[in-house]
């Protein structure tokens, strides 16, 4: 099963970044959940890594809530990755396999290399955008779609 979490936490910092365009205050992680169509307990969950490196800011209480850290064109959408994902590798090789044949004793190494390599790759490619890039991306797809009905 595929993880979640970057694109959970990257929905997060696009609902945080629209609303700040649009001059709203903090969203609590209930309304966060209730865009998300996920639980609360989820979302604070998410908001832990992007608030220890400064990319949300979180105030507790009735009134409280999250907003950015800073403003979306300096946040890359590698930030929110690696907040996300953490040290989690891309791939990873079957655990406590005996190393029998040629594949079994070097699928750890190999699946190494080849994490190593993709995440470069995805890096590189989330480092060239940033969240201000991103909602520009949402709203020019908005305006490309007709409604019918």
């Amino acid at each position: 099963m595929l993880d979640i979490r970057f694109s959970r936490a990257l929905q997060v910092m696009l609902f945080l970044a629209v609303a700040a365009e649009n001059g709203h205050g903090p969203l609590s992680s209930a309304e966060l959940a209730h865009k998300l169509n996920a639980n609360p307990s989820l979302v604070r969950k998410l908001l832990v890594p992007l608030t220890d490196e400064g990319l949300v800011v979180c105030v507790k209480g009735r009134t409280g809530g999250a907003r950015l850290g800073r403003p979306g064109d300096r946040i890359t959408l590698a930030e929110i990755y690696r907040c996300a994902v953490g040290d989690k590798p891309l791939f990873a090789p079957s655990p406590g396999v005996e190393p029998v044949c040629p594949v079994t004793a070097h699928a750890g190494e190999y699946f190494a290399t080849l994490t190593a390599e993709a995440e470069e790759a995805v890096l590189e490619s989330l480092g060239d955008r940033t969240l201000a890039d991103s909602v520009g991306e949402l709203r020019r797809l908005c305006t490309g779609h007709v409604r019918q009905g």
